[in-house]
């Protein structure tokens, strides 16, 4: 009971069915500093990808990336901040959040784009490179339509988006480095 009431100011009430998590100030001061922290970072690293790159498609590629790096932060942080300091100013805190899901949907597309546009895939990834630009744009039109009223639905939109562009490991030219990047990550 005593770890209970020691730690109480950091600690809030569980979210309601439909609505938002309501997180506490130290929460998110955490959350907009951590996002606020990475920006420079992403900026200079999508700087440095794209300088490094040999060719045109890799340097778009690097631009596709490092863009959804750096809006993926800023967007963020921005949104916390809002969320945190001006949380009176309803509307702006709502765009913000909507912006904020529409973002993470974007990233992981962008994060995919090294890896569906570099590598030798076969058939399916050159469907994939759009299909997975295709679930970000439904992604955000379901944000607008259902923001914060089906979260599992949600869930299970950033989950299929996530993961499957991982079937293009089944039609891949070559497979040799599966079994290394298997063996790295159990090993």
């Amino acid at each position: 009971m005593r770890f209970k009431n020691r730690f109480q100011r950091f600690m809030n009430h569980p979210a309601p069915a439909n609505g938002r998590y309501k997180p506490t100030c130290y929460e998110h001061a955490a959350n907009c500093y951590t996002h606020a922290f990475l920006i420079v970072p992403a900026i200079v690293g999508s700087a440095l990808l794209h300088r490094l790159s040999d060719d045109c498609w890799e340097k778009i590629t690097a631009w596709i990336y490092g863009m959804g790096l750096c809006a993926l932060f800023i967007v963020s942080t921005v949104f916390h901040i809002v969320s945190w300091k001006k949380s009176h100013l309803r509307t702006v805190e709502h765009c913000f959040h909507m912006c904020d899901r529409m973002v993470i949907y974007f990233f992981i597309a962008a994060s995919y784009a090294p890896w569906l546009n570099l590598r030798e895939l076969g058939p399916l990834a050159s469907h994939m490179r759009w299909f997975i630009w295709l679930m970000a744009a439904g992604g955000t039109i379901y944000v607008f339509l259902y923001h914060e009223k089906y979260k599992v639905v949600e869930l299970f939109f950033y989950l299929t988006m996530g993961f499957s562009p991982a079937l293009v490991v089944t039609s891949m030219v070559r497979k040799d480095f599966i079994i290394l990047v298997f063996f790295l990550n159990f090993w």
